[in-house]
């Protein structure tokens, strides 16, 4: 653990050493704050209520998370760093958990800066704070699942943009894969069973559930199985470089 969180301490350390960090963290409130008062009609609603805020989340993050884990590993392979940190006493598995806890803390640390959103609607009315604080926690977690599987693809090559792309292509798949749009496409062919499974996959499903107050079993199983299986990945793939 103590190796872990010295990595964590290195990675996030850097994320603030460039301007990069700063300017992430502005277009996401930007972004995220436009989307809720403007498009998502927050003052038109006529509620207090956090809704149209969390709504934009999935598609933020499928565009934002990939930029911020496009350069965990494929700037590491491509200035070759990355045999300076295996020559280090710690293993991969340490390695790939400290930078990915460290861009996970920094995407907590920019969805945490939009708390005066939760302080605005308080101020305006009397929102269900226990709804707004599971929506936080089931945004933050999806953050981490994106994280996960971007930092496995970071792994596989030395070029960021090719990271992005192709991160932000696999997060696209999870996210439209709990679409109408979708899942009426394979009910005209696919079983019941199949069609359940691929609406299981989506990311927009599971933070649906959280976002409106229920945190259910199956959610947070499957955000931590999808965590799990691209961390394992992730520290496969680092292998596989290392050793070649």
């Amino acid at each position: 653990m103590r190796n872990i969180r010295v990595i964590a301490a290195r990675e996030l350390k850097s994320y603030f050493a460039t301007p990069v960090a700063y300017v992430f963290i502005v277009i996401f409130l930007a972004f995220s704050g436009a989307l809720a008062f403007y498009v998502g009609g927050f003052f038109d609603s006529g509620q207090a209520s956090l809704t149209s805020f969390f709504f934009y989340h999935t598609w933020l993050y499928l565009l934002l998370i990939p930029a911020i884990s496009m350069r965990l590993w494929a700037e590491e392979r491509k200035t070759g760093t990355i045999e300076l940190l295996m020559t280090l006493p710690v293993s991969t598995t340490e390695a790939v958990m400290g930078k990915y806890l460290a861009a996970w803390a920094f995407a907590g640390i920019s969805l945490g800066l939009t708390f005066p959103m939760w302080l605005t609607v308080n101020v305006l009315g009397d929102p269900d704070n226990g709804v707004i604080l599971a929506s936080y926690i089931g945004s933050l977690v999806m953050a981490g699942a994106f994280l996960a599987i971007g930092s496995c693809i970071s792994a596989l090559t030395k070029n960021q943009v090719v990271a992005f792309i192709l991160a932000a292509a696999a997060c696209f798949l999870f996210t439209m894969s709990g679409l109408e749009l979708v899942l009426n496409f394979f009910r005209l062919w696919a079983p019941d069973v199949l069609v359940d499974t691929v609406a299981s996959m989506s990311f927009l499903t599971h933070f649906k559930g959280i976002t409106k107050g229920v945190i259910d079993l199956r959610d947070v199983v499957f955000f931590a199985s999808l965590i799990g299986v691209f961390m394992f990945a992730n520290v496969v793939a680092v292998d596989r470089k290392k050793g070649a």
